[in-house]
């Protein structure tokens, strides 16, 4: 009585076309331009200086410990941290290699 029915309206056409899809691919773009492409580059370069480690080097690890690189093996480094203490960690561990005399300099 108080209800009134309710009948289907005609559907609009469904057109499918490549600019439903623009804003998904422009956000494809910028997601790999801002965040993917970045990080390939840096993970390139931390590979080139892992790469190039040699007996010598003064080095900072993740942990946040310096030291000088006393042996290079094939997947690890032994650093030593002070005198007569050395500690054996991955070579992926690395995060940066330093300029020589720059433990001297803080110490």
């Amino acid at each position: 009585m108080f209800i009134s029915n309710a009948y289907a309206e005609a559907a609009g056409s469904v057109q499918g076309g490549f600019m439903d899809y623009l804003p998904l691919v422009g956000l494809v773009a910028v997601f790999y331009f801002l965040v993917l492409r970045p990080q390939q580059t840096r993970a390139k370069e931390h590979k080139g200086m892992v790469e190039a480690l040699q007996r010598g080097d003064e080095v900072v690890t993740i942990g946040g410990e310096l030291g000088r690189v006393t042996k290079v093996f094939e997947a690890y480094v032994s650093v030593e941290l002070a005198e007569n203490l050395e500690v054996t960690v991955q070579k992926t561990a690395i995060q940066a290699v330093l300029p020589k005399g720059t433990i001297k300099s803080i110490k």
